[in-house]
């Protein structure tokens, strides 16, 4: 009964932490400030320790940003304060640093392994070390800035897939890491927007990655799945296995481009192409389309005078054929990944353009996998409009450092000149170790 009381004991002693985060995509800025508290998330979401509760939430419309690349910086710096002050005043706290999504800066995905020789002895946590730092140095030779170094697997005598090598005999023991990183210029660029609103960056994390932190369940990390993020200026894809982040890749389409044909095609104002799209577009025709009459006001100034009308098939046309066109390249990128056996027939698309009607349909037929809408899990307090898919890199953000505990990115490549915002010296690092220390 001693390891019960125990338990009991340390449970009554956690303590709740606050986090900020920051989503900057190209059509929406959303801050989020939370509090994490311990808990038992349930058998779908067993690699959580803490349960996100919202106590704040900011939400504008961005400006200064195209497909995740800041190119105002002024007008960045208004979107960014205004959805911070928002949320400040909801939760009732003041924001110093936040955890930030990176979509821009061309994102890449290589793997990076290093080996050690072991003259058939036991492997120990020296030579698991040894292969680490290894590893570490060879990836802080890229003139790139590394958004994520996340250890894969082991490899011992060419054997893949060991997770704890420890007290296996062989002769050479190889590490896999998957690297991701970025153009250095939008990472600064983009921090350079957040400090100029006299806030810091406490950890960058890639955009796909968070979106599936928060919408998938522990059966597709582990056996598998592509989540693909369909934002506004960027479509990205993180595809998961056996619970780890091993590739991505980013589209420089995204819902934008959809309302920018839109507004081409019928002539029209952005905003009412985003509004006929997000109402009344569809990319599956019906039999119906070419009878129901859209209103598509005018460009003039008095809007309610004039106009014209169109069928609804016209409309479906022109956004059916650029979200067809994003499938096939993501389908030909998933292929050539090399990761398309890992992903098998699992695809969750989240992000505010995956709310098109009929784009599940489409995405099963083009991908030729099983497809769902992924939304926001395990957290509570959203309000009822952001629980839906363009919310979930935001909530995701918030999933990351229990995260980042669990695989050591944030304590262990401390000290590496590329891998400099790991956050281990800042409140995030205190926080994965409050989150350690919690259990």
């Amino acid at each position: 009964m001693a390891g019960p009381r125990t338990s009991e004991t340390q449970r009554r002693g956690r303590r709740p932490a606050v986090v900020t985060v920051l989503d900057m995509g190209s059509t929406k800025t959303v801050c989020l400030i939370a509090r994490m508290v311990p808990s038992d998330t349930g058998r779908y979401l067993s690699a959580r320790t803490h349960q996100a509760e919202i106590v704040g939430i900011g939400h504008t419309r961005s400006l200064g940003m195209k497909s995740g690349v800041v190119v105002d910086l002024d007008a960045a710096e208004r979107s960014i304060r205004h959805a911070v002050e928002a949320a400040e005043r909801m939760a009732g706290v003041t924001v110093d640093s936040m955890i930030v999504n990176l979509s821009a800066g061309r994102p890449k995905s290589t793997i990076c392994s290093a080996s050690l020789t072991l003259k058939d002895k036991p492997v120990s946590q020296r030579e698991i070390e040894q292969v680490l730092r290894a590893a570490v140095a060879r990836a802080a030779r890229v003139d790139r800035h590394v958004v994520h170094l996340l250890p894969i697997d082991h490899m011992l005598d060419g054997e893949r897939g060991i997770v704890d090598p420890r007290g296996m005999i062989g002769s050479e023991l190889t590490l896999n890491m998957h690297l991701l990183s970025a153009d250095v210029a939008p990472v600064r660029n983009l921090e350079l927007a957040i400090n100029r609103a006299h806030l810091s960056i406490e950890t960058l994390v890639a955009t796909p990655y968070a979106s599936g932190l928060a919408t998938l369940v522990d059966d597709e990390l582990e056996l598998g799945c592509a989540c693909i993020d369909m934002g506004g200026g960027t479509t990205s894809i993180a595809i998961f296995s056996e619970h780890r982040f091993v590739h991505t890749e980013t589209l420089p389409l995204g819902g934008h481009h959809v309302t920018m044909d839109v507004a081409r095609g019928l002539n029209c104002r952005l905003e009412d192409a985003e509004r006929l799209k997000v109402m009344q577009g569809s990319v599956i025709a019906t039999s119906v389309d070419d009878r129901d009459i859209i209103q598509v006001p005018s460009m003039d100034e008095d809007r309610h005078e004039g106009g014209h009308q169109i069928p609804r098939s016209l409309l479906n046309r022109i956004v059916a054929a650029r979200v067809e066109e994003t499938l096939e390249m993501l389908r030909e990128r998933i292929n050539a990944s090399g990761c398309s056996s890992v992903v098998g027939k699992r695809v969750v698309l989240t992000g505010g353009a995956a709310q098109l009607g009929g784009l599940p349909d489409m995405a099963r037929r083009i991908l030729g996998r099983n497809v769902r809408i992924g939304r926001p899990l395990g957290v509570r307090g959203l309000p009822a409009a952001a629980k839906g898919p363009a919310f979930a890199a935001a909530v995701g953000l918030m999933v990351y450092p229990q995260v980042a505990a669990d695989d050591h990115s944030s304590e262990r490549f401390r000290g590496t000149a590329s891998v400099k915002r790991t956050g281990t010296e800042g409140p995030l690092g205190r926080m994965t170790q409050w989150i350690k220390e919690s259990f």
